[in-house]
């Protein structure tokens, strides 16, 4: 189950209030000065999913090992990150106001043709610049790999939920146009989408103080 949770946080990730009015942007780095998406742009993308993917599963081999050292207080320390991730998850429905979650730090880049090893680079810098953006389903995730203890489980865990923020941004370049509608869509019913985003967030707090 977990699994499949932490897949869901990913996706929701993407579509952050701070994430989805960037996506542009970021199609435009990929793509370029040609303005044309080829197989360049695929590449760019996929080398922008793959830093941001090493980062995030660096984080994950941390958060395993921070696990194996309280594993005699699991217990107790389940409640605490239940609890942890129900509050984020009332803070995205805005029922709570965190606001030290919600402050975001951005990077500023400038366009230019970017290749596949600077694309690897860029992600790399997304993952750390924008770690507040994402954070309360980065640290939900997170959370739950402490709780499992197991340095391989949680790498592949990070890697799940890499992919589900990854899928998008790759998925973007070919339907770009396709997809402007739905973004529209998205943001016309933002608050229901946040709602929905905060519930996934309070199942799985539920989820890891019971299971």
């Amino acid at each position: 189950m977990e699994y499949f949770f932490i897949f869901l946080e990913g996706i929701a990730s993407f579509i952050s209030p701070c994430m989805l009015p960037m996506l542009p942007i970021y199609i435009a780095y990929f793509i370029g000065k040609d303005d044309k998406k080829d197989f360049k742009a695929i590449l760019n993308s996929i080398g922008f999913v793959i830093g941001f993917t090493i980062v995030f599963m660096i984080f994950g081999i941390f958060a395993s090992k921070i696990g194996t050292y309280i594993s005699g207080y699991i217990q107790y320390i389940k409640i605490i990150f239940g609890i942890i991730i129900i509050l984020l998850g009332l803070n995205y429905m805005e029922i709570l106001k965190l606001s030290f979650i919600n402050k975001t730090k951005r990077i500023n880049i400038k366009k230019n043709n970017l290749d596949f090893f600077k694309s690897i680079i860029f992600g790399v810098f997304f993952s750390i610049s924008w770690t507040p953006c994402i954070g309360t389903f980065l640290s939900s995730a997170l959370l739950l790999i402490a709780k499992q203890q197991e340095i391989i489980k949680g790498i592949v865990l990070m890697a799940l939920y890499s992919i589900g923020l990854g899928i998008p941004f790759i998925a973007s370049i070919f339907l770009m146009e396709q997809l402007k509608s739905t973004f529209e869509f998205i943001k016309k019913h933002y608050d229901i989408i946040k709602k929905i985003s905060g519930i996934i967030l309070l199942l799985m707090g539920i989820y890891i103080m019971f299971w």
